[in-house]
């Protein structure tokens, strides 16, 4: 499971409306709405400058909240909407779905990397490229890891990792059937330079 799923307090909008909205963003507040789960729609508005900060951090659409409402029981929740502005561009609606714990979603998980010093091309002064630091998979939202990792051992210089070569948490699927790059192992930049200087000389020499 996720280590942490972070928090977003809202507050319970008692008003709808066109009127009621502009009411809202006056008092420095985004009105939104919550959705789905089984339930009834609730209104709730949230802090303009909470909401701008999570989105200016980036990929608030793909991260899981546990949103907190007074007098309602905390529920999980992704964005799937943000109206903004059409002259300034700052966000004035704002919705999110309810998610069931077998509710199927795309998030972007942490790739850790382990048994570093069992691979020898890092033994070897290799450098470990990282291309990919989290991959987007398709997971359940009641059980959602915290990290994948990706296993080094016996990885040498000029391997290179993909996802398909990665064991997943059950119940976890790439988002894409592309097997993708996660990381390589590449030579170190001393001996990357002496190969092209060795080349250059067999190509001199070859002119000769």
């Amino acid at each position: 499971m996720a280590g942490e799923i972070p928090d977003l307090i809202a507050t319970a909008r008692t008003g709808t409306g066109k009127g009621a909205a502009r009411q809202t963003r006056r008092a420095g507040l985004v009105p939104g709405v919550v959705y789905g789960g089984g339930v009834d729609s609730l209104p709730i508005s949230i802090p303009f400058n909470e909401l701008l900060k999570r989105l200016k951090a980036g990929r608030f659409r793909q991260t899981l909240f546990n949103l907190k409402v007074a007098g309602h029981d905390d529920v999980r929740v992704i964005c799937r909407a943000v109206e903004r502005d059409p002259v300034k561009d700052l966000p004035i609606h704002v919705d999110f779905l309810r998610l069931r714990r077998t509710t199927r979603i795309n998030l972007f998980i942490h790739v850790n990397f382990e048994n570093q010093r069992e691979a020898p091309g890092l033994r070897k002064g290799g450098v470990l490229t990282v291309v990919r630091p989290e991959v987007e998979l398709d997971v359940l939202a009641g059980e959602i890891p915290d990290h994948i990792n990706v296993d080094l051992t016996g990885k040498d210089i000029g391997d290179v990792i993909h996802i398909h070569d990665v064991t997943l948490p059950a119940g976890t699927r790439p988002t894409t059937d592309r097997n993708f790059v996660i990381a390589n192992i590449s030579a170190p930049s001393g001996l990357r330079s002496a190969g092209t200087d060795a080349d250059d000389e067999d190509e001199a020499a070859a002119e000769a």
